[in-house]
């Protein structure tokens, strides 16, 4: 039998927690556009226009992308913990997908501010 001390650990709760919310985030935000791009009569580039130029649509997306970066953060470092043993390297994947991610938090609010 194995008598497991909790040290305060959260054994993956939170980060189970935080996918699944992101992961709903994301669900709701596709069928939200989906819904309004199908309620259209025509389709084309005033469409998109008129969807993104509402301050609620762009916050909306940028909620979808944070979370959408944040559940990929969860999920690329679970698999490189899990299968690359090297700590140097592990450590090195881990800063390179963070500058990414933060880089496409940046690039993200200037395409939906036009900063």
């Amino acid at each position: 039998m194995v008598n497991r001390v909790v040290t305060g650990a959260h054994y993956g709760l939170r980060d189970w927690l935080a996918q699944r919310v992101t992961a709903a985030v994301m669900a709701v935000y596709v069928l939200v556009v989906a819904g309004y791009l199908l309620m259209q009569p025509s389709f084309g580039y005033d469409t998109w226009l008129e969807l993104f130029t509402s301050n609620v649509m762009r916050t909306f997306s940028l909620l979808f992308l944070l979370s959408l970066f944040y559940h990929a953060w969860i999920g690329v470092r679970d698999i490189v913990m899990d299968y690359v043993k090297p700590a140097g390297i592990r450590l090195l994947i881990h800063v390179l997908v963070i500058l990414a991610l933060v880089v496409y938090v940046i690039w993200s609010v200037q395409i939906l501010w036009g900063l």
